[in-house]
């Protein structure tokens, strides 16, 4: 009789100033997890914390070989930090999440169940975000930025948590790029893919880093990754500005030989020269934009740098 080979989760975690919470979030999902059938394992990856973080996740996996840690040398960011998790996973399944607990553990075995129907990709979508009215304004407004410049059907709602295969994160870590938007990535992959709706909590402990200097600079990332509409608008609008400056130069040499005899004023020359100079230089930041990415790209220096490993083989 055969031995039942049990299919293994990874947890995908990036932690960042996440001392006020993170042994509660052990503590929660590892309960969940022993309820499962199924073997497991914790991957964090810490993206340059300087309080105890670090030091409260090596105190857990000292004695829980299933706890693993990637820490940064320094600060990369989550999209780095989130492919690193993927990268160092070994697991069939991956499920992302972050520490604060918003996006509760129990709702693990429903992303467990509907990932094993078939589906390479399982998104969460929170059925009411518990965010303040400011936060909120904020959500809605990246979101919608995000959609009306890219394209992107990414679904309504979104959470942080979701689960994918082997076969999706293979495909995942086949794109290189530095410029990364984690969920235009996992978009453009494809594959079959399904939501679920998941209950949000009130944070655990702290305050979200995600704040909206960081929503918009993370929609601009995303609009300048995986959309020319930019360059599309500064080709439109300076044809449009073009002929708009011809037909008001024909209408001042018609009135001015058949109608109204007048003298052109110094300030008007000089604010169209403000004007033309500065839209001249918009359109030409938009394409040093995209120049600048690709220089970037071209390097192909590594994504991240890690530090340390701990209970993961180099």
């Amino acid at each position: 009789m055969g031995v039942e080979i049990r299919k293994k989760l990874s947890l995908v975690v990036p932690v960042y100033y996440e001392e006020e919470c993170i042994l509660q979030f052990i503590k929660e999902t590892e309960a969940v997890l022993q309820s499962l059938p199924l073997d497991f394992e914790f991957v964090f990856v810490d993206d340059g914390s300087t309080d105890r973080t670090v030091e409260l996740i090596k105190t857990a996996a000292a004695g829980n070989p299933r706890i693993k840690l990637v820490e940064f040398s320094y600060n990369h960011g989550k999209q780095a930090a989130v492919t690193a998790g993927i990268n160092f996973s070994s697991g069939d399944y991956l499920l992302y999440m972050d520490p604060d607990l918003q996006d509760p553990p129990v709702e693990i075995p429903r992303f467990v169940a509907e990932i094993e129907k078939g589906y390479d990709l399982v998104f969460g979508v929170r059925k009411e975000k518990r965010d303040g009215l400011i936060n909120k304004m904020f959500s809605a407004i990246f979101w919608g930025v995000l959609e009306k410049f890219t394209g992107l059907q990414i679904p309504k709602g979104l959470a942080v948590m979701r689960i994918f295969n082997r076969k999706f994160a293979d495909k995942f870590l086949e794109y290189p790029e530095q410029n990364r938007f984690i969920e235009g990535i996992f978009m453009h992959i494809g594959m079959k893919r399904s939501t679920i709706l998941i209950e949000q909590r009130d944070r655990f402990a702290g305050k979200s880093k995600f704040n909206f200097k960081r929503k918009m600079k993370l929609a601009f990332d995303a609009i300048f990754d995986f959309s020319e509409l930019p360059l599309k608008i500064s080709v439109r609008l300076g044809l449009f500005l073009f002929l708009l400056g011809l037909i008001v130069l024909m209408g001042i040499v018609v009135a001015k030989s058949f109608f109204i005899d007048f003298q052109l004023g110094w300030p008007s020359v000089i604010g169209a020269i403000i004007l033309g100079s500065g839209l001249q230089l918009f359109f030409i930041g938009i394409a040093a934009i995209y120049i600048g990415r690709t220089y970037r790209e071209s390097k192909r220096r590594p994504l991240f740098s890690v530090k340390e490993l701990t209970n993961i083989k180099a």
